[in-house]
This record gives structure tokens, C-alpha cells and sequence, in this order.
């Protein structure tokens, strides 16, 4: 042992401060538990992350939430963490918190929010079709169903045939209308749509809060972080940054502490809310050819994404409350790729972030595509972070000045004039992600989901040892929600369903 390193001993140790490691790390310290949270950044957080340009607060993940109304499942399960007081939103408009645009019919189709409103505004658009979007509604509805804990109901488990059937399949299924198809699928950024290969179950999990109510974070998603963080200081939690783990040792068949640049970390249970193949990795090499390590190993990850921040003249673009999601084509709806040629945004999600209420004018807008990190391989090696600042070279800013200058030729569509309203921009490629999220080639969504396959990526927070979790977006589902889902679900699985609800409901009676 490196006798210049501390040594610490807690009851767990939670190796990254994204969602997952707080939301755990809470439940488990009001069970009483002795909890240390340990992150390589500076930021805690993960994909909660923002950062200051201008003076302007720009968000790195979140954009917007669904499910906040009173009652509705974030709601209640940010009442079950205690910190909906701390936290500042203010809802979408109602008639239209989405809008499908497609460059190729000049168009604008809405989607509203709650299920009879979304049912009826879509069916002035395509009256001959109210019928299959009823059916929509339905199947989204007995999808949602079919996992319990969507619900909060933690005493039954999830529907498994409801796991195998895609997109594709189910859509067919509810209309022909390819037109109707796209519109209905047209905010799959939130969870990067393969019309083949998807289950539907991925997309009817994801989409169906946002249809029950749609808010956007008042400066910026990280102020949910720091209420996990006021809740997590007040439980007697620990949380480090700059410790990233450098390895774990197990004896037997436990892990029995972890090791960073300076520090031993001892525990009775450890949990990862890190890229599990970087997890595999840490473990010994004798535990790493292990039948689900193997598994996880083989598995792909889904796309990055390309950001660009813009900071706008004052009083020169009114706020718009909604987001608008561009395709150049019908078909661009249906798959991810987006190649940087002459196509070059295939599709463009178009958000600003709220500065404060009743908000006349927009300080920042964001613009964000899909991108593989095939795109960015040239500078892989490259990285850069707050603590390690480094450069990737000239050719790698003037690369991302040319996708800028193209992301701008479809704004001006939205924005007669665009150009001239900027101040400044700052971008974000797959390598920033990497860097600073630290999700594998800066993926957003985890795993890649299969339809038909759907064990190869149903991903169970209790590993092969005895004493290591998972969790985190590579967990069965991303997102705020799915990740707080799943968070809530290490936690019964490690409490036990007894001491799990009582944990959670101390003050509520929800």
C-alpha cells in the first residue's frame, strides 16, 4: 500500500456525482448510511452541468423536464427527495411546448400538452387521421403501464413482452400516414431514435411526461443538483471532487476499497454511476472476462451530439416558450446519423434557457444535432477540462466554425437575420462531452436499445459481486427521470422493500 495516500472508510462509496450517485447517494445516507460521492471534475452533476458565457447561464443536458405537475411521477419523486422547494420552472406553453418543423412542407406541427389537448390540436392538422392518433395515445398509455415504478408503484414488476416490439412495428401498426409518423416522432432527440432497432417502449417512456406537462428549468438544470446537494450535506453525506478512481481491489468476491490519485476509500458498498465499461475496467484483471462484463464490453453506445450557445442582442429575438425541433426531411425523423457534409444539419433541436419569469426576450438560444464521434477521431487524443486545460489545434476550431456556419443558414429560418442578433457562441462536439460528462465517445443516451434483443441491454444495478451497483443513463433508461427511476430502483434492490419505503416516505403520504 502507498503509505503517502489517505485512507477513509464509509459505509458507501459512489464513484461519480452524476444524477444516479446523487439521487442514491441521498436515499442511502436517510437510511443512515455513512455515504462518500466521489467526482473527477470540477462540476458535480453529470449531464446537470451549466456554465457561464457572457454572463449568461447556458445549460450543458437539461432543457426542459416533463412530469412536474403536482401528482405526476417527477413530481413525486422529487417530493420523495424533499427538493421541490429549492427548485424554479416555469411550464412550456400549453398548446405547443414541441413543434415539428420540416423544411421540405414549410411547416410547423405542435405538439400540446395533456393527452386530450395533444389528441385534439393534432387532429386539426390531419383530421382524417384523429382515430390513429387516439390509438397513439392509448399505446403510449398502456406502455407507460406496463413498468411499474413509471408509476411509483414499487411492490410489482415490469411487463417484459413490452419490451421487445420497435418503433417501427408499433407505429405501422397505429397508421400509414408517414407524414403523421414523423410529427409524432419529431422530438426523439430526447432519446435518439433508430425507426428499426428502438423498442417503443424506450420511446413511449421517455415522450409520455412531457405530453402530461413540459417546464423549462429557470437558469439552468443545475440548480437540481444543488438542492441533491443542500439535501445530501443535511443527510451527512460526503462529496469529493478531483477524485477520479484510478482502480478497485476485490478480495473474494467483494470489492473491498477503491483507489484515486491520493486516497484509499474503504466500504461496505460501493456503487458506480460511471460509464460501466470504464467500471470493468477498474477491476482486477481476473474479474474482467466474466460472462456480463463481457456483455457490457460488447455493447454500443448511442450518439453524441454537436451544441452550439448563442448569445444574443438584447431586445433583438423575443422569447419563445417551446422548443423547436428541425428536420430537413420527412425522413430525417427516423435515424440519428448525420454525417458533416453538404446535408449538414439533417436535424437541429432549437431551445433557450429562461433567465427569469415572465421573460420578454431571449438571452441565449441553443442549437444541438446529432454527431458521431467518428466525426471527431482525428482529435481523440486530445482533452480538455477546467483542471487540464489543453488546445486540439487550429484545424479542429476552424472544423467547428464551418458546422457553426451551417448550423446558422437553418436558424436564419426560424430567425429572419440571425446572424446579425449574435453576440458570441460557444460550441460543444462528442469531445467536450467526453471530457467533461465522461460518458464513452461523449454519447448522451447510454446504450444502444434493441428491439427484439432486449436482454443484451437491460442492464441489472447489481453486478456479479456481491458488494457493486450500477447505476447511472447506462441503467435501463436515461434522462432525469429514467435515470431517478433507476437510482430509486439500486436503492430498494440494497435497503430491501421494507426499510426502502420507509425510507422514502418519512414525511409523505403519497
Amino acid at each position: 500500500m502507498n503509505r503517502n495516500k489517505t485512507q477513509h472508510n464509509y459505509d458507501v462509496v459512489i464513484i461519480g456525482s452524476g444524477l444516479g450517485g446523487l439521487v442514491s447517494g441521498l436515499l442511502l445516507a436517510r437510511a443512515g448510511k455513512r455515504v462518500v460521492i466521489l467526482e473527477k471534475n470540477n462540476q458535480f452533476g453529470g449531464n446537470l452541468q451549466t456554465f457561464s458565457r457572457n454572463k449568461k447561464i447556458l445549460d450543458t443536458g437539461v432543457h426542459y423536464l416533463g412530469g412536474l405537475a403536482s401528482g405526476q411521477n417527477l413530481h413525486r419523486y422529487f417530493t420523495y427527495l424533499d427538493i421541490l422547494k429549492y427548485l424554479h420552472f416555469e411550464p412550456l406553453e400549453a398548446q405547443g411546448f414541441d413543434r415539428i418543423y420540416f423544411h421540405v412542407t414549410r411547416k410547423m406541427y405542435a405538439h400540446a400538452q395533456g393527452y386530450e389537448a395533444f389528441i385534439e390540436h393534432l387532429a386539426k392538422e390531419f383530421p382524417q387521421d384523429r382515430e390513429a392518433i387516439i390509438r397513439y395515445i392509448d399505446t403510449v398509455k398502456a406502455y407507460c403501464a406496463a413498468f411499474p415504478m413509471y408509476q411509483l408503484d414499487f411492490d410489482n414488476s415490469y411487463q417484459s413482452e413490452f419490451l421487445e416490439a420497435s418503433v417501427q412495428e408499433v407505429m405501422d401498426e397505429i397508421t400509414d400516414n408517414k407524414l403523421l409518423q414523423a410529427v409524432l416522432l419529431g422530438n426523439n432527440f430526447l432519446y435518439a431514435l433508430d425507426y428499426e432497432k428502438t423498442p417503443f417502449y424506450v420511446h413511449a417512456l421517455t415522450v409520455n411526461s412531457y405530453i402530461e406537462s413540459a417546464w423549462r428549468c429557470i437558469k439552468g438544470g443545475s440548480q437540481i443538483t444543488k438542492a441533491l446537494m443542500k439535501q445530501l450535506k443535511k443527510h451527512g453525506a460526503t462529496v469529493i471532487k478531483y477524485q477520479e478512481v484510478i482502480q478497485m481491489q476485490v478480495c473474494g468476491n467483494k470489492v473491498t476499497h477503491c483507489e484515486t490519485k491520493n486516497a484509499f476509500f474503504y466500504a461496505d458498498l460501493f456503487i458506480s454511476n460511471i460509464n460501466l465499461k470504464t467500471t470493468i475496467n477498474l477491476l482486477p484483471d481476473t474479474h474482467q472476462n466474466k460472462p456480463l462484463y463481457r456483455r457490457i464490453q460488447a455493447l454500443q453506445v448511442g450518439p453524441s451530439v454537436f451544441s452550439v450557445h448563442f448569445i444574443v442582442k438584447e431586445h433583438s429575438i423575443p422569447y419563445f416558450n417551446y422548443n423547436i425541433y428541425h428536420y430537413r426531411s420527412v425522413e430525417d425523423v427516423k435515424h440519428y446519423d448525420n454525417p458533416t457534409h453538404d446535408t449538414f444539419p439533417k436535424q437541429l433541436v432549437i431551445t433557450t434557457n429562461a433567465s427569469h419569469k415572465n421573460q420578454m426576450y431571449a438571452d441565449t438560444i441553443t442549437a444541438m444535432t446529432y454527431m458521431s464521434f467518428d466525426e471527431v477521431k482525428k482529435w481523440e487524443h486530445t482533452h480538455n477540462t477546467v483542471k487540464m486545460p489543453s488546445e486540439r489545434g487550429e484545424d479542429y476550431h476552424q472544423w467547428k466554425n464551418n458546422l457553426v456556419e451551417k448550423i446558422i443558414e437553418q436558424m436564419e429560418i426560424h430567425f429572419p437575420h440571425f446572424r446579425q442578433c449574435i453576440v458570441d457562441s460557444y460550441t460543444s462536439s462528442p469531445l467536450t462531452y467526453r471530457d467533461y460528462i465522461g460518458g464513452e465517445k461523449g454519447n448522451m443516451y447510454g446504450f444502444e436499445k434493441y428491439a427484439h434483443q432486449p436482454h443484451l441491454t437491460q442492464i441489472a444495478p447489481k453486478s456479479k459481486l456481491d458488494n457493486l451497483f450500477f447505476t447511472g443513463q447506462n441503467v435501463r433508461l436515461h434522462g432525469i427521470l429514467g435515470v431517478t427511476i433507476s437510482a430509486f430502483h439500486l436503492v430498494k434492490e440494497v435497503l430491501g422493500k421494507d426499510l426502502f419505503v420507509k425510507v422514502i416516505r418519512p414525511k409523505n403520504n403519497l
